[in-house]
């Protein structure tokens, strides 16, 4: 592993110190938030930054992110840089004729060709992804160029790309750090779709011998503790129970937040996240 892939074992040792319901998502936020605050920070005054973010421009919830942070000017700048970039090259899709000509086809009319380029609608979109856009292949240039350029996002890049390396530095500190696995075994293991991604990578990046160990305490760590949030959801029901008004909540009361973490990853009870004025 590269030495700037080690880089992260402070943070992953951070994420199972915080006792959270998966380390993954902790670190996930730490790093969009980290992101975003680059992004809306001085950074935005850099050329180089700028090209950047105008060239990929965010996607619909990185959006939101940035317009519930705050920091009016520094959204105007970016969007401003975003927008000037969009309308050089929708004048270029224009006059290239690129909405206009289906694949082989002349002009698309209100025949069959209007119909085969028919969008899917609004719940297509979202089911499509965040970034929308991009329910279906067209078949026409113009409309392949916007769903492109709406279903990439700098945020979304630059998390990718580090959350690639974090998972890289979860399987080094399995094969090489003994105290980290005894952490892990003793931590509330991972939401589903993060258990996915660890799971994945170190069945490619482990060591057989490492798997034969590695792999079944994974499922052991996260069998028990599926089992313990279903005790925590069941008890919460039971509490609505006059019978048990009185009777303890136990751990119990954050407890929908937390089965909503660990099927689907995230903090669905987070504030938020704004700038610190």
């Amino acid at each position: 592993m590269a030495a700037k892939e080690k880089l992260y074992t402070i943070e992953m040792r951070d994420a199972l110190h915080a006792g959270d319901e998966c380390l993954f998502c902790w670190l996930e936020r730490k790093l969009e938030q980290e992101t975003l605050e680059f992004v809306l920070g001085s950074s935005y005054m850099e050329s180089d930054i700028r090209e950047e973010t105008s060239r990929q421009g965010f996607c619909r919830h990185h959006t939101k992110m940035m317009y519930d942070y705050g920091n009016t000017l520094g959204n105007a700048w970016i969007l401003k840089s975003r927008m000037e970039a969009m309308n050089r090259e929708f004048g270029r899709q224009i006059t290239a004729g690129s909405f206009r000509v289906m694949e082989g086809k002349g002009f698309a009319d209100s025949g069959d060709a209007g119909k085969s380029d028919r969008t899917v609608g609004i719940l297509g979109r979202l089911l499509s992804g965040v970034g929308g856009g991009r329910a279906g292949k067209s078949g026409n240039r113009g409309i392949g160029w916007l769903r492109q350029e709406t279903g990439q996002c700098y945020i979304c890049s630059q998390m990718e790309t580090v959350y690639r390396r974090m998972l890289d530095t979860f399987v080094y500190l399995l094969q090489n750090d003994s105290e980290f696995g005894a952490e892990l075994k003793a931590s509330k293991g991972m939401c589903l779709p993060h258990f996915a991604d660890a799971l994945d990578v170190c069945r490619q990046k482990l060591t057989a011998e490492k798997q034969e160990v590695w792999i079944p305490q994974m499922e052991r760590l996260m069998k028990q503790n599926l089992e313990r949030i279903q005790e925590d959801i069941d008890w919460l029901i039971e509490k609505y129970d006059y019978c048990n008004q009185d009777a303890d909540w136990k751990q119990s009361r954050d407890a929908v937040q937390r089965t909503m973490q660990k099927l689907t990853g995230g903090y669905p009870a987070d504030p938020v996240f704004r700038c610190k004025k």
